[in-house]
């Protein structure tokens, strides 16, 4: 999920140049999602979902199926408008900087917490603080890394030797101000992130209780969590956003089956589709209709390696990793098992992001057998000439996964199986924990619509969502430089450089850029997806019966 014009950067003018590079279209379906018939302002409708990783707190979502949620219970400074992509304030009057390095925000008024409590100044800087403490293990820590103090809170090893960061004061209720340790150009675009929402007082005095039971400042409050079957969110009456609900909540229901979702939509049991599973993509725009969806989504799919497994740490496996890719004829795949909902990647940021590249992975992503037999040859070859790849056969992977192990094993001998998990979360679980033996799915959703966000959040050294654990010094130093860039062109321009390293190294192999292959039930009307590929809830409308 980016240039600013003026002396003094406020967060609406950041955006202007983004909006001709955000990815995403204006938010329509293939059939138009428009209005036809009479509303049910109090209805509700479902969502094919999953079980979240996690509790249901902030900064402790990183995969679709907590994050999807969280996103609708809290709403931070600002967001992204879903029809162009553009940065918007939300809880935010204005964010002012003149370097990039010092910010002064400004909170509008009349903000509440489900709990009727205000959202103040303070709801801001104690989350943060919070959600950045080594001690708490927050996924998402790593978020808070450009304020200053941040080290003294989550240091590389031993106890925090602080409970704040030095980067953050309250001026008064409706003020704070942000210090960064140095400039990053694109830091209001990266507040829009769900790690930066705000937490009321009672988060604090029982945060694990929270996380089961959660009080947003969002469109919606939380209602109920049936483990692994359903939760359920409300329209927040009081909700002071932009983007008021026009239906009454949503039951995020939790599918292991990605094709009993689409029969129960089919059938109208279940209101919208996640994604189409690839056994029903050949014929959903026949059985849909004009509710059929299929528009471009910032995301990309890739496989990453285990890096921290020894067998993959020498500095020849590089050609290995080269070769194996060289051995995936994406065309092929994308064309007849994904039915061309998919566009093969060539590089390790998706279309539509600022800062996208063509062909930076050059050769290595080029369907070449036998320049993949010799990359392999020349690498000392696959350790124990075997690769199995993780995934969640919750997801409608297995198809694809069974087809990139055919054209390994047919372009070069090395035997490749897929080692599938029952749903997101267990293979989510096996994943953090470093259990991998050599190949994971690792498919990525943007959080702002930057090359950053596909490359310093994913690749770089202790990154959280840094699955394969790859380091490498110089695209460290090459993201860093891109940080301290002043303007977000500049920075785009640097990250560029650094993803450069990744062809080099190849600690994950770009698969496919993600389309939104989607659609929805005759229940409901005025359904759009954003460029993060989600329904945009809010506007939903659920049809009188």
């Amino acid at each position: 999920m980016r240039g600013a014009s003026q002396a003094k950067w406020v967060v609406a003018a950041v955006a202007v140049a983004l909006a001709a590079t955000a990815c995403g279209s204006n938010g329509a379906s293939s059939g138009g999602g428009s209005s036809t018939g009479a509303v049910n302002a109090q209805g509700t409708f479902s969502y094919q979902s999953s079980e979240p990783q996690n509790p249901l707190q902030p900064a402790n979502a990183m995969e679709v199926g907590g994050g999807r949620i969280i996103k609708q219970l809290f709403k931070g400074l600002v967001d992204y408008d879903p029809a162009d992509g553009k940065l918007r304030n939300q809880v935010a009057e204005k964010i002012e900087t003149t370097d990039a390095t010092n910010y002064t925000v400004t909170l509008k008024s009349g903000w509440t917490f489900h709990d009727g409590t205000p959202v103040t100044a303070s709801s801001f800087v104690d989350a943060w603080n919070w959600s950045a403490n080594t001690k708490n293990n927050q996924i998402n820590s790593d978020w808070f890394s450009d304020i200053a103090g941040y080290t003294d809170v989550h240091p590389d090893a031993g106890d925090p030797k602080a409970e704040t960061m030095s980067g953050l004061k309250v001026v008064d209720d409706t003020h704070f101000t942000i210090q960064l340790t140095g400039p990053v150009s694109y830091f209001q675009y990266k507040l829009g992130y769900t790690a930066f929402s705000p937490l009321p007082k009672a988060f604090f005095t029982d945060p694990a209780k929270y996380g089961q039971n959660p009080i947003g400042n969002g469109p919606y409050k939380f209602v109920s969590w049936e483990h692994n079957k359903a939760i359920t969110v409300a329209a927040y009456d009081k909700y002071a956003g932009l983007d008021k609900p026009k239906n009454g909540g949503i039951v995020f229901k939790n599918y292991t089956q990605p094709e009993a979702a689409y029969k129960d939509l089919v059938s109208d049991n279940v209101d919208v589709l996640d994604q189409v599973d690839p056994s029903d993509l050949a014929s959903y725009k026949t059985d849909l209709g004009s509710r059929a969806v299929d528009q471009a989504q910032g995301a990309i799919q890739n496989i990453s390696f285990a890096m921290y497994q020894d067998a993959w740490k020498p500095v020849d496996k590089a050609k290995v990793r080269q070769g194996l890719s060289m051995a995936i004829d994406r065309d092929t795949i994308t064309k007849t098992v994904l039915n061309g909902s998919r566009q093969p990647a060539n590089s390790w940021v998706a279309p539509g992001a600022m800062g996208y590249k063509d062909n930076t992975c050059g050769d290595a992503c080029k369907y070449d057998p036998a320049k993949a037999k010799q990359l392999i040859t020349e690498g000392g070859g696959v350790p124990d000439n075997k690769i199995t790849i993780v995934y969640n056969s919750d997801g409608g992977h297995k198809e694809w996964v069974d087809a990139v192990c055919n054209s390994i094993r047919q372009a070069t001998g090395v035997e490749c199986v897929g080692d599938p998990k029952p749903d997101f979360k267990t293979s989510r679980d096996i994943i953090k924990k470093k259990q991998v033996q050599s190949m994971m799915r690792t498919g990525w959703v943007q959080d702002y619509p930057l090359n950053a966000n596909f490359l310093r959040d994913v690749y770089g050294t202790g990154a959280a969502a840094n699955d394969g654990s790859y380091s490498n010094p110089e695209f460290d130093k090459l993201a860093a430089e891109a940080d301290k860039a002043t303007t977000v062109e500049k920075t785009a321009e640097l990250y560029q450089q650094a993803e450069a390293q990744l062809a080099k190294d190849m600690p994950a192999i770009p698969l496919w850029y993600y389309k939104t292959t989607s659609g929805y039930s005759n229940n409901v009307q005025n359904v759009k997806f954003d460029s993060f590929g989600d329904p945009v809830f809010t506007q939903v409308e659920v049809k009188q019966k």
